[in-house]
């Protein structure tokens, strides 16, 4: 093996947090992985790597090893892509995470053109709204849609996420459309998480926020169920327009309260911090900002 490669597998071992963990993602013998290890820090007359029987940890030489091995992996790729005169050529597995109903409804398209483009990627992809340790798990990237907090990653804002406060034209015939905020009291709800409460905030033209604690009928963790709930007529849903803008585009769901601005949140592209980022995964990213962005397809309704 090169050095390349070698600095490519250090970096896998530290992100992966353990050998055993880098061996299964690369599909490897762990004692090959150890092997290789072994055989970098004779070359290199220092431990990178403090192993004891119950944990590792990186050694000073072997951080700055890590930091130094990370950045060299992403300037040799960027150079290569630079300097090739031949198209990319993008391969290798791209494991991706997203959140269930925004994968299901949105990336089926994004992914089908992506993967004609590069007929050499495969792709692993879980659609799932549990929380995905990305380090963990060896995922390269997820889509997340919630403002972020933890420092521990990188991000790239893929698009505006908007709402709509919305029910069935049938349900606000026997119930009554809501004129105001106060008039909410009337109503039944469905809501998005088991939480005990949920709080809708609304802004009005001046600029001032109100709120609206909701007592639900229904609580669900899918955004899908609740749309469809929805639309037979079980109450007023708060939602993420790409999950109910078909059923507001035919008129199977109806806004309400218009008057006031819904708040927003941003659909992020999320990787970890320091790691080399290959190109299938910088390409694929650039590639989804460039489809949504701040007025997706699916607000135009």
């Amino acid at each position: 093996m090169g050095q390349l490669e070698d600095m490519a597998m250090f970096v896998r071992i530290v992100e992966a947090g353990s050998i055993t963990k880098a061996a299964e993602q690369l599909n490897i013998a762990k004692s090959a992985v150890s092997r290789r290890l072994k055989e970098l820090e004779t070359r290199l007359g220092s431990q990178l790597i403090s192993r004891t029987t119950r944990q590792s940890n990186l050694t000073q030489a072997g951080q700055h090893y890590y930091q130094q091995a990370s950045s060299i992996l992403s300037a040799v790729d960027t150079l290569n892509e630079q300097t090739s005169g031949a198209p990319t050529r993008i391969e290798g597995t791209l494991k991706m995470t997203a959140p269930l109903s925004f994968g299901l409804m949105h990336l089926n398209d994004v992914i089908d053109e992506y993967a004609r483009q590069h007929p050499n990627l495969h792709f692993e992809l879980d659609f799932s709204d549990r929380h995905v340790d990305l380090i963990e798990e060896g995922y390269e990237l997820a889509i997340r849609i919630r403002e972020l907090q933890d420092s521990s990653y990188q991000a790239k804002r893929l698009a505006l996420i908007r709402y709509s406060l919305c029910a069935s034209p049938d349900y606000l015939s026997r119930m009554g459309t809501p004129e105001t905020i106060a008039d909410l009291e009337n109503h039944e709800f469905l809501q998005y998480g088991l939480g005990k409460t949920s709080s809708l905030e609304l802004t009005d033209e001046e600029g001032k926020k109100h709120h609206h604690t909701i007592h639900a009928k229904i609580k669900a963790t899918n955004g899908e169920f609740l749309v469809d709930l929805a639309v037979k007529g079980h109450g007023i849903t708060f939602i993420p327009t790409f999950i109910a803008y078909q059923k507001l585009a035919c008129g199977e769901l109806t806004p309400i309260l218009q008057q006031y601005q819904l708040p927003t949140i941003n659909a992020y592209a999320v990787y970890p911090k320091n790691r080399f980022l290959s190109q299938r995964c910088r390409y694929l990213i650039d590639f989804i900002a460039e489809r949504f962005g701040d007025d997706p397809y699916w607000d135009n309704f």
